[in-house]
Formats: structure tokens, sequence, C-alpha cells
């Protein structure tokens, strides 16, 4: 791909609170260079008008997962005694970045936080703890290795998910405690755990590629078949909205 343009992907980062650094995980990086594209650093600075500025400037974002949850406040729910840290400078700066991509029909893959903050920001809601509130939950955490495959998923075979899987079913590996419980506003669910939860969601608009996954492709990509076709199905989207030359918001695309 060295003789094409490299689309440059957003990529939000983390917080450490101890250290006051932010930080974001190699793999992410490394996938999105792997299937042609330009990772861009996003720090988690919530000014509206800088994430504007970074947003105008990218071609793709890629969201991904965090060590914190989602305040529930933000989508209406009190706190359960097993909600994690919630860290608000992650939650405001990927809402504002989500509103930004929203408005110029931007290609955008959320994973597993990352999906879940985008299912909030449509006013979806979140299950705070698997283990405690999902009735014959499997297991969702499972440790190292990271990127072993500990579960499969059923995927909907007429959908981007199982047309890139090739088949109704793929295995998948699993890291997160919570998921999404109501599905939000022009996401439909594309693909389900063994125990019923919502594994992958798509924006069934024409106009624009959003897909988010609650596993973690970016864990074993040049071994998985499936993880990478997912990022490069996401970076030539991403190459496809540069060619168009424009980032402006486009008027009436908010989700309502």
């Amino acid at each position: 791909m060295s003789t094409l343009t490299r689309p440059r992907i957003g990529i939000t980062m983390r917080i450490e609170l101890e250290s006051d650094r932010f930080y974001l995980s190699r793999h992410y990086s490394e996938a999105v260079e792997a299937a042609g594209g330009a990772p861009v650093h996003i720090p988690l600075i919530p000014n509206p008008e800088f994430i504007r500025n970074v947003v105008e400037n990218v071609d793709g974002i890629l969201l991904p997962g965090s060590d914190s949850d989602v305040d529930p406040l933000r989508y209406g729910h009190d706190p359960h005694p097993k909600l994690g840290h919630v860290h608000p400078i992650k939650d405001e700066t990927d809402l504002l970045v989500l509103r930004e991509a929203e408005e110029r029909a931007m290609p955008l893959f959320a994973i597993c936080f990352g999906m879940q903050v985008l299912n909030v920001s449509r006013g979806g809601t979140l299950i705070q703890d698997i283990a405690s509130q999902w009735p014959d939950a499997i297991k969702h955490e499972q440790g190292t290795p990271r990127d072993r495959h500990s579960h499969k998923v059923r995927v909907i075979e007429d959908s981007l998910m199982g047309r890139l899987a090739g088949s109704d079913q793929a295995p998948v590996n699993s890291h997160h405690h919570q998921a999404m419980e109501k599905v939000g506003r022009e996401l439909v669910a594309t693909a389900w755990s063994p125990d019923g939860l919502v594994e992958a969601v798509e924006d069934p608009r024409a106009d624009r590629f959003v897909v988010g996954v609650q596993w973690h492709p970016e864990l074993g990509w040049e071994r998985d078949e499936f993880a990478r076709a997912l990022f490069e199905t996401f970076v030539s989207e991403a190459r496809r909205f540069a060619e168009r030359g424009s980032r402006e918001p486009i008027a009436d695309a908010a989700v309502q």
C-alpha cells in the first residue's frame, strides 16, 4: 500500500490518573498502520474548538478501549456497586469527537469502551456489570493471553460483520465487564455472544461507515483474518472519505 496516500486516523488516548499521563496501547496504532493508515493520537483535551480542529484534519476516527467505564449519569442510571473507575475527561473527549465525526459522516471504528460510548452518545444504555446483572453470563474478562480467542460470536450473515467474517459465527477475545443494554439511535446489532449480549453494531445509513465491536481486534490481527479485515475495511473507507475531499459538517447529519 506504499504507493497510496495513507488516510489519517485519529485515535483518542487514555489517561493514567496517578501520573497525569496520556497514553495508548501500541496495538491500535500498529493495526491501523499495517492496514495502510497513518495513526494520529488525540489527547484527552475536551475543548470543543480543539476537537473540531483535530477532526477537521483526519479522515477517520478510531475509538479504542479504556480502563474506565462511561459515567452512568450520562445515560440516566445510578451507579451500580460494581461500576469501575469513571474518567470524565475521557468521556467528554470521546463524546466531542463522536459529535464532530457524526456531523461530517466520517468513518468510525469503535472498540470495546469505544462501542459503549458510541452507544451512549446515541441515547443507548449500558449494563454496568455483566457478572452481577446478566443471568447465565459467560466469562467476558478472559485475562492473559489477551489475544486468545475465548468465545464465539453469532453474526448476521447479511451484514458487514457477516461478510467480513465469511460465516454466521466467528471466534473473538473478550476483555470487558460492561455491555450494551438498550441499543442507541441509528445503530443495529449484528453480533451476539453465546449468552445473548450484543457484541457488534453497525449504522444502517448508506452515507457513512460506523462499526462498533465489543472484542479487541487490535490484539492478534497478524493471525486473525477477521480482525485484519475489520481494520483494512475501515482504513479503506477512510481513504475514500479523504478522496472525496470535504471534511465540512453536513447540515442535517446529526443523530436526533
